[in-house]
């Protein structure tokens, strides 16, 4: 499960341990960008590897199956053709961050049904600036979390303004705040 340091859990550690461990899914973002900050990005060097309509989009944030993790290891095709063409400063003003988009086109591409399409971290965007909110001490409130773990739709927002896709979750695991870790586990749930 790949987390920062700012993320902190929203349920309790057997929790989010039996959660994760008992599905047989990979909690990867991984969707269609139109925009400037989508597919925009795509360069048509990783052809035929990587073709334009198999580019995805998602969070850096994620938690795979061990299957998915020995792929991703194993993995030099893909990973060699973002990290050559999906970076900062290519050609035609295109500003790719491999970060964003690798672990989403290489799992919709070599198994699309082993992705729950969601995180398992919140992470908010609505602000529609380069980073997602940050959230500062001062707004850590008990209602803010349990606000937070009874979202059950992933809003996809694009950097297309027309195109929006939602996806139901089950549970959100984590939110990524601006606080230490000491302040924050007293807003664990059950």
């Amino acid at each position: 499960c790949f987390l920062t340091d700012s993320c902190v859990p929203l349920h309790k550690f057997d929790y989010v341990y039996d959660y994760l461990m008992g599905t047989n899914l990979s909690f990867i973002d991984s969707f269609y960008d139109p925009g400037p900050h989508g597919n925009f990005r795509y360069s048509q060097n990783m052809l035929p590897e990587v073709r334009e309509s198999d580019f995805r989009k998602g969070s850096q944030w994620f938690s795979v199956k061990r299957q998915h993790a020995l792929m991703t290891i194993a993995d030099s095709l893909y990973y060699t053709k973002f990290k050559l063409y999906c970076k900062p400063g290519m050609e035609g003003g295109r500003n790719c961050y491999a970060d964003e988009h690798y672990m989403p086109t290489l799992f919709n591409m070599m198994d699309p049904n082993g992705i729950a399409n969601w995180s398992v971290t919140h992470v908010d965007w609505s602000e529609g600036k380069w980073h997602p909110k940050a959230y500062r001490a001062q707004d850590v409130t008990y209602g803010l979390l349990k606000n937070i773990t009874s979202i059950d739709m992933s809003h996809h927002v694009t950097s297309d303004s027309k195109v929006s896709v939602s996806v139901s979750l089950s549970v959100c695991l984590f939110v990524c705040v601006c606080v230490s870790l000491s302040q924050c586990f007293a807003f664990t749930f059950t």
